[in-house]
């Protein structure tokens, strides 16, 4: 018998700029959407069949923990970082009411996803990317970086990514070294993000250029200078405003020989996200990632916050022609990976400008970085003066086809529904090995 979370009990961020102030918003479709493994209704859905495969027990977060945006609404021409960070509303109640913080935590969560988790969903463990680099475009300032990202892979025995040995490297948005203020919610989103690329590929070399602010044009400069830097294969924006024109923003992210990964965002079917829609990148949704009995040891539903939509100003991509996806003009998504919170990736990030702790993060801004990772490792992308985009669609062979799980209710099923083939949700789906990419 298939389980599908359908209800939970999720909390809003309501925030005055970029500051969380940690209260609870009780409405609203974003709410309604980010549906929990631990949520207070479930549908079952599917029929009890003697050869499905069986789950296998596992730690999952407490009925007290629901999923926390960490950064906030924007204005037009701006972007939002889709980080979700699992936090216990106990203590988040407790704290408002002038009891105890929840406290630091020294380990990992339990429940969190490792990378030996993440290499054995997807079969890339033992991969080598051949001396590749992922870039990881976010806006602000995260003073402790490099020192955070060395505790996570210490933690899980991968080897050390500095900027002394040359695997790491931070720039500035025009490619300086004056790195722009620290913000908290972004902060958190550069931790999963250099995170999820050290889980899916350890021998990446990972780039963070830091965008002056989280404009939509701020962020595109710092797109465009990561892809003049040497070594460079793929490139995740894990972020996104609304729907905009390429003929706006495009240039920034069109680049052949280079996969530019963006993450369709957090909210369901609610129409596409900039950059995830442009016809340049490739968009990227989320799936919920549990263990079970089957060869692979690991099946995916779509996850009910997973974006999708269809662009009403950008061109259909070609390679998507034949697979129904019932848009007139650009669909998403294009693929997916892991991004329930509540199966999500443990994270070390920081909790203050000097302080830092482990956490559990979800969101399309953990799937995006994963697929942007996944790219590197395939060298596929290099010497082509193809868009990246295109590649899942003609290598569908080598993709897990997500075909449970919804997002809601939507005009046409496929938009929100995950099924056999492509769908909104998922795209072709998620990879098996690299050779898609």
């Amino acid at each position: 018998m298939t389980i599908v979370a359908i209800g939970a009990t999720l909390c809003h961020d309501v925030m005055t700029g970029f500051v969380n102030t940690d209260l609870v918003d009780p409405q609203g479709d974003f709410v309604k959407k980010l549906l929990s493994v631990s949520g207070t209704l479930l549908l079952l859905v599917g029929a009890l069949s003697s050869v499905a495969p069986a789950a296998v027990a596992q730690p999952a977060p407490s009925a007290n923990w629901h999923a926390k945006r960490v950064c906030a609404d924007v204005p037009s021409g701006y972007a939002s970082c889709f980080a979700l960070k699992l936090v216990d509303d106990s203590a988040t109640a407790n704290a408002a009411q002038g009891g105890h913080v929840q406290p630091a935590s020294t380990t990992p969560p339990s429940t969190g996803k490792t990378p030996t988790d993440i290499q054995g969903a997807y079969n890339i463990a033992g991969l080598n990317p051949g001396g590749r680099t992922v870039a990881i475009v976010d806006a602000y300032g995260y003073p402790n970086l490099e020192r955070d990202l060395g505790v996570y892979r210490s933690q899980f025995g991968l080897p050390a990514c500095t900027v002394s040995n040359q695997c790491l490297t931070i720039m500035n948005q025009t490619g300086g070294s004056k790195l722009p203020q620290f913000n908290s919610g972004w902060a958190d989103e550069t931790a999963l993000d250099v995170d999820a690329v050290s889980a899916a590929c350890p021998g990446c070399k990972i780039l963070v250029v830091q965008a002056s602010t989280a404009s939509m044009a701020n962020l595109g400069t710092a797109v465009a200078t990561a892809a003049k830097q040497p070594g460079v294969a793929a490139i995740s924006n894990s972020y996104g405003g609304g729907d905009s024109a390429d003929s706006s923003y495009g240039a920034y992210y069109n680049h052949p020989g280079i996969a530019v990964t963006a993450s369709t965002g957090d909210n369901g079917y609610t129409g596409s996200s900039y950059p995830a829609s442009s016809s340049y990148v490739t968009a990227v949704g989320g799936t919920s990632l549990v263990k079970d009995t089957s060869a692979r040891g690991w099946s995916e539903s779509a996850w009910s916050g997973s974006g999708s939509g269809c662009s009403t100003v950008n061109a259909a991509l070609p390679a998507a022609a034949s697979f129904g996806t019932g848009c007139s003009k650009r669909a998403s998504a294009d693929v997916s990976a892991v991004a329930d919170p509540q199966t999500g990736l443990s994270v070390y990030a920081p909790t203050s400008s000097t302080a830092s702790s482990w956490s559990q993060y979800g969101g399309t801004s953990l799937s995006s970085p994963l697929i942007a990772a996944m790219y590197a490792l395939s060298g596929n992308t290099g010497n082509s003066s193809t868009l990246a985009n295109s590649l899942p669609y003609s290598n569908t062979g080598n993709f897990n086809d997500v075909a449970s799980g919804s997002t809601g209710s939507c005009p046409a099923t496929q938009w929100c529904l995950a099924g056999t083939g492509w769908d909104g949700p998922t795209g072709v789906g998620s990879p098996n090995g690299v050779a898609g990419l």
